[in-house]
């Protein structure tokens, strides 16, 4: 992934929370906000309520490859924020995969 289609600093992620919208299903979280630029900037966030480290880095690893394989799919110019829920800790790609889809289904992002 490229760096600057990645959220970095906090002061990033607090306003897709304070001033974007957000979904939610059975695995995932998605927060999203128009950010003006011709791409999309995406980030992670992985509470450590979901587990140890190896939990953590394993649901992220999953949800970034299930974007990173569908980004192709979607209208540009938001900041997209996914934060996986509990019940999604052991789900497999298609799983994870299937929920992201579902989500960007009902923000309307799909083209």
């Amino acid at each position: 992934m490229d760096k600057k289609l990645k959220l970095k600093n906090s002061r990033e992620f607090k306003r897709v929370y304070n001033h974007g919208n957000s979904y939610a299903n059975k695995y995932l979280v998605i927060f999203f906000i128009k950010n003006n630029l011709g791409y999309n900037r995406v980030g992670f966030s992985v509470t450590k309520k979901i587990g140890k480290s190896v939990v953590r880095n394993r649901i992220r690893r999953l949800i970034k490859e299930a974007y990173r394989l569908n980004s192709d799919k979607l209208k540009q110019g938001y900041d997209l924020v996914f934060i996986p829920r509990k019940i999604a800790v052991g789900r497999g790609y298609k799983e994870i995969e299937s929920a992201m889809i579902h989500l960007f289904r009902r923000t309307k992002l799909l083209k």
